[in-house]
């Protein structure tokens, strides 16, 4: 008793499908500006995808490197723990802290 509800059910898929390309075939095929910009705008993101494919074919492997670079100190591999020196705004341990009174 199954078989005829999953054959319909199937059915009523498939002929959705097949209207909603249809549809989108004539739409399609029309010269309306608003398929013209779906087109240029289709296109836009097909070469932007292709683009990034193989740009990431070239330098997929260079990136990843820079990412896991490998090292013998610290997380990132050459990342020390402590900066190597204090910078500017840090005081030295003999100078006195002025308020801003003086």
């Amino acid at each position: 008793m199954e078989e005829p509800w999953d054959f319909e059910f199937l059915s009523r898929i498939v002929d959705g499908f097949v209207s909603f390309l249809s549809e989108f075939v004539d739409d399609w095929l029309a010269n309306d500006m608003r398929v013209s910009i779906f087109k240029i705008l289709f296109s836009w993101l097909v070469v932007s995808l292709i683009a990034i494919h193989f740009a990431w074919r070239v330098y997929g492997n260079t990136v990843n490197d820079m990412y896991y670079r490998q090292g013998t100190s610290g997380q990132n591999g050459g990342t020390p723990d402590t900066a190597p020196h204090r910078s500017g705004w840090e005081s030295a341990a003999g100078d006195t802290i002025k308020t801003h009174r003086e």
